[in-house]
């Protein structure tokens, strides 16, 4: 060896095995749920391991897809928008709305074009994340408060467009998107990808990407770093807004009807996706490729319990277990990171 060199002992393999276990914890996990969820619902019942089916689950969470894609960005920043099932539902019932709905729907409504209604609902999605942006990074109201509020005025939208009714009608085009196929696949799932490559594409490869993980990750780094913290948390309520006004749209094409209350399960599910994926609460850590497999831990589960035929309520009890178990491994996940930074740095 020579004089100047210095020697730094490698750690042992049991240690490197157990460091990058312990970092990886948050990823693996879900993943090994998922192949467990497979493997069990498969012997449970020979149907459930179909190309047919994969093509039903893929279906059934395309919209919780497209509303979990904003929730990523915002939970990416340790942020969190409550709004998103209210804010996915109001534009929806905007859209409809604006679009001519048959005689025996007692709803008075504006008619408009298609491309008008579709832009003007897109508009009011767009100007709720504004306000929510507003409220968060300018007034300085936590995300909590300020998207719990979101979500009230939200419902009071729907409800004060369509007082109870029901309305069924929309654009040819979001009808396209929504319910029908080309080559015998979902529009719906081809819209569903194309947002999840997409974010994908714009965290891993983007200034902007770069920006979200720095906020999540040390905020104030971030600021001495100077980035603007403000502009990028604003960006992602904007994002995760005109994402749910998408999936409401859409959704109502999917679900043949638009009501109020019609999308309240979205938020359970869509934040339930990124967290079960193992997206970090704490922010700076996950991604979209953690929540495409908490959206397949939730389809394959859902699904695979109607297969097995389980008491519905036991199915929801199921399902908020299984949200638990994440959200304790994201914990635990956090603690072993924070105390391993601790010791290198000691």
């Amino acid at each position: 060896m020579d004089a100047g060199s210095v020697d730094v002992e490698r750690p042992p393999a049991s240690v490197r095995w157990s460091n990058w276990l312990r970092n990886q914890l948050r990823n693996i996990a879900p993943f090994i749920t998922l192949l467990f969820l497979v493997l069990f619902f498969s012997i449970a019942s020979p149907t459930f391991a179909t190309v047919g089916n994969l093509a039903n689950i893929l279906q059934q969470v395309s919209v919780t897809a497209i509303i979990a894609v904003g929730l990523t960005f915002v939970i990416l920043t340790a942020e969190i928008d409550l709004s998103v099932a209210a804010i996915a539902n109001a534009t929806a019932i905007v859209l409809t709305f604006f679009t001519l709905q048959p005689d025996y729907v007692n709803i008075t409504n504006v008619p408009l074009v298609g491309v008008l209604a579709i832009l003007l609902a897109l508009a009011s999605c767009f100007v709720l994340g504004l306000v929510t942006a507003f409220g968060v990074t300018r007034i300085g109201i936590p995300s909590f408060i300020m998207t719990l509020a979101m979500m009230q005025i939200g419902a009071g939208i729907s409800a004060v467009l369509v007082r109870g009714q029901i309305a069924y009608t929309v654009p040819d085009l979001i009808l396209t998107l929504g319910s029908k196929s080309i080559a015998g696949i979902p529009w719906i799932i081809i819209v569903a990808a194309l947002f999840l490559l997409a974010s994908h594409l714009v965290l891993t490869y983007t200034r902007f990407g770069r920006y979200v993980y720095m906020v999540g990750g040390n905020r104030e780094a971030a600021e001495y770093s100077g980035v603007n913290v403000r502009l990028i948390i604003g960006s992602v309520m904007v994002i995760s807004a005109v994402c749910s006004g998408v999936a409401g749209m859409l959704g109502v094409a999917y679900f043949g009807s638009a009501q109020q209350n019609e999308f309240d399960t979205f938020l359970l599910d869509a934040i339930a996706a990124v967290v079960v994926g193992g997206t970090s609460l704490f922010g700076g850590r996950g991604g979209i490729g953690n929540t495409i497999v908490g959206l397949f831990v939730l389809g394959v589960l859902n699904n695979g319990l109607d297969y097995v035929k389980i008491d519905s309520f036991l199915k929801v009890l199921i399902r908020g277990l299984i949200l638990l178990a994440a959200l304790i491994i994201n914990i635990y996940a956090e603690r072993l990171r924070t105390a391993q930074t601790a010791a290198s740095k000691s």
